[in-house]
């Protein structure tokens, strides 16, 4: 299956969007919150309808991005929050977006990936995060299958996957997923080397 922009255009233009919980989930939202620096420039792949954006912008983080392949998701986005700066949503390609920031949020991107293209996913996060940067968010924690998205995948791959590019601060499972991930999430707080 090609996970291209036509396929994303389609799920978003269908409301076929299982992963979306119509808000923040717990677990991002609990990181965002002891967040201190409102200045830090965060990006958000796969920004899909963008809960995490909203409320990082209603909160004081003035400098946040969003990306997504497919315009359908940043169209809703834009009918929803009116206010939230047109020119920091971005309509692209994650592997060519070019630019800099002190963290990254993952939500739902990494394991919406075809799963060969998870090496190029540690390779451009690294690229993307200036120096000191993070990678925070969440992966997901269930045994890897064709069947996807969401690809799952585990402690051990992740760890391989992301040690040589990162330094792992935080790789455990989540102790306030929703309740339909119960179980299923890990947070990560990855440090770029």
């Amino acid at each position: 299956m090609k996970l291209n922009k036509e396929y994303w255009t389609e799920r978003y233009s269908q409301n076929n969007i299982p992963w979306d919980a119509g808000v923040i989930t717990t677990p991002i939202k609990e990181y965002i919150d002891q967040l201190t620096n409102k200045d830090l420039k965060i990006l958000i792949p796969g920004v899909g309808n963008g809960h995490e954006l909203n409320y990082l912008y209603t909160n004081g983080f003035k400098n946040v991005y969003g990306l997504d392949i497919s315009e359908e998701p940043i169209a809703n986005f834009k009918r929803n929050n009116p206010n939230f700066p047109e020119d920091q949503l971005i309509v692209g390609d994650f592997f060519k977006h070019d630019n800099q920031y002190d963290l990254i949020i993952e939500q739902t991107f990494f394991c919406a990936l075809n799963t060969e293209l998870r090496p190029l996913y540690v390779a451009k996060m690294h690229n993307l995060l200036k120096e000191n940067g993070k990678l925070a968010g969440v992966l997901f924690s269930f045994p890897l299958t064709e069947q996807g998205p969401p690809f799952g995948g585990s402690v051990d791959e992740y760890q391989k996957l992301f040690s040589d590019s990162f330094l792992l601060k935080t790789l455990e499972p989540c102790y306030n997923s929703i309740k339909p991930r119960e179980n299923n999430e890990l947070f990560i707080i990855f440090h770029k080397k």
